[in-house]
């Protein structure tokens, strides 16, 4: 009975890549002074009765480095989209011309480059505890395990498994991490 015991480990590691690809997604989002198309993906626009993101209402583009535009499709939805992007809290300033809102990027000063570094740690720190959870998921699957009789070596080798699983993505967390606030920090 014990030695039928097997480990998704698959799972475990299809739901640790779930919480890096958020960070990641995450991390997109934050400004590092260059103009880029991500950094809108998480404004949300009330468009026909229900919240819309923004590249489904307009062609989000970066024609230049320091300029992001969104051309906007439906010439009534132009002042939601101007009013989405303002209450997003990106601290960008939109300004119209038509059905195209331009949105200059400003270069971020020295407080607010640490403000963003605080805030992609924080993320960071959100996706451990996320691939820390699933680790205790692995964990407890080992200990009922251990509890329907496998025997303690068998225990040991899989909870060695999920621990080498679970420092390999801690360690891409942290990689992450000092990539982005390098970009952050960068004048």
């Amino acid at each position: 009975m014990s030695d039928d015991f097997m480990l998704d480990t698959d799972d475990l590691e299809r739901r640790m890549d779930g919480a890096m690809a958020n960070l990641r997604t995450e991390f997109a989002s934050l400004r590092t002074g260059r103009a880029s198309a991500s950094m809108l993906e998480p404004v949300m626009v009330d468009a026909y009765g229900s919240m819309t993101p923004i590249n489904q209402v307009g062609t989000v583009n970066v024609p230049e480095p320091r300029m992001v535009t969104v051309n906007v499709w439906d010439k009534g939805l132009v002042s939601k989209v101007e009013k989405a992007i303002r209450e997003s809290g990106l601290g960008i300033n939109p300004q119209l011309n038509g059905t195209i809102i331009m949105l200059p990027i400003p270069e971020l000063n020295e407080e607010r480059r640490r403000e963003l570094t605080k805030v992609a740690g924080q993320y960071a720190e959100h996706a451990r505890v996320s691939i820390r959870n699933v680790r205790r998921d692995g964990m407890d699957q080992i200990k009922k395990a251990k509890a329907d009789g496998m025997s303690e070596d068998d225990q040991k080798l899989w909870e060695g498994e999920v621990q080498e699983i679970t420092d390999r993505y801690i360690k891409s967390i942290d990689e992450l991490l000092d990539t982005k606030q390098g970009e952050i920090m960068q004048v």
